[in-house]
């Protein structure tokens, strides 16, 4: 007898393997969607986004960035971007502020709420409490008639045509849109700070980063009986021995005040080698390169190998504000520092 029973439907058959062709397609037109909402989106830059800024020039708190699902994820990476350049901020979860995390907003602070919808209920159910302590609102939405933008003080539109989810679903050009916005906002307030490089290394002090933002050509340098010098009158015989025995890649040629007239590179010595200069009958004087390039104590170390790459050096003299030797370093002392 036939088993007339249903029987479970196996798995869905795989879809074909992408070839390489297929998978390329698919990148670039992602990256055409997306490039078309930036586009649209600089646009829709104007009077709120300078309202916006001044709120969050204007606030004397924090600014508080909260979003749910990927907005969440973006806000998150706005608050770290606005704390890092000169406006203290925190991301604040939607979902936790209805359990305790709303008493993090206090009356000085500004929100800022991310929601593509603008009915995101998590962010929504934080209106009632925002009213009440008078904290002024910032919204990011692509619908411009939703809830949050009617209850905002600023509504900031980042509405896309579509996703570069090919289903128009998944989050992906409207995140990108949100994610450009709060970066344009964070720049445009620390360029009306007057945000400075040495403010951003005070709240960047570990990795390369900080490093090239904090250290300075003093505290690299060479200094005292390390630095190799000779005067102009020296014979090239005294200035390769000094240039050996510091192990710097140069001498720096000085007169008797110290201030510096030149130095003698490995370059220069090979040049007077090929050119057979008599070591003992040639002065220092005569085959120094003059009017070197030199850098100050207080520079950044950072510019120190600017210098090098620009000029294509290994070493620099440090001198102070009369000329005067008080320092020197090469690209080994810029590597141990990790500032290269």
């Amino acid at each position: 007898m036939t088993d007339m029973k249903a029987h479970p439907a196996g798995p869905p058959a795989a879809a074909a393997a992408p070839d390489d062709d297929g998978l390329i397609a698919s990148a670039h037109r992602a990256l055409a969607i997306e490039e078309r909402a930036l586009g649209a989106l600089s646009a829709r830059v104007g009077a709120a986004f300078a309202a916006a800024c001044r709120l969050c020039l204007g606030c004397h708190g924090r600014v508080v960035v909260t979003g749910m699902g990927k907005s969440g994820h973006i806000a998150g990476k706005i608050a770290a971007t606005l704390a890092s350049t000169g406006t203290p901020a925190f991301f604040l979860h939607p979902a936790e502020a209805g359990h305790g995390d709303l008493g993090m907003i206090t009356r000085n602070d500004v929100v800022l709420a991310l929601s593509n919808s603008g009915e995101t209920p998590e962010v929504v159910a934080l209106l009632p409490a925002l009213k009440r302590l008078g904290v002024p609102l910032i919204v990011m939405t692509g619908k411009s008639d939703s809830t949050l933008a009617r209850a905002a003080n600023v509504a900031l539109d980042v509405a896309v045509a579509e996703e570069a989810c090919p289903l128009n679903l998944a989050p992906t050009a409207s995140t990108t849109a949100s994610l450009a916005m709060g970066d344009a906002l964070a720049v445009a307030v620390l360029e009306a700070r007057g945000f400075t490089a040495q403010d951003f290394a005070r709240s960047h002090p570990g990795g390369s980063l900080g490093r090239q933002l904090l250290l300075h050509v003093d505290d690299l340098m060479r200094t005292g009986a390390a630095l190799p010098r000779v005067l102009p009158g020296a014979p090239l015989s005294a200035g390769l021995l000094e240039m050996s025995a510091k192990g710097l890649g140069m001498t720096v040629v000085v007169d008797e005040s110290e201030r510096i007239l030149g130095v003698f590179t490995d370059g220069d010595l090979r040049r007077v080698l090929e050119a057979r200069a008599d070591l003992h009958g040639t002065t220092m004087g005569a085959v120094m390169t003059a009017n070197p390039k030199t850098i100050g104590p207080r520079e950044l170390a950072a510019e120190a190998v600017h210098l090098m790459e620009l000029h294509r050096i290994t070493a620099l003299p440090v001198a102070d504000a009369a000329g005067r030797l008080v320092g020197a370093l090469n690209v080994h002392d810029l590597f141990r520092a990790r500032v290269m």
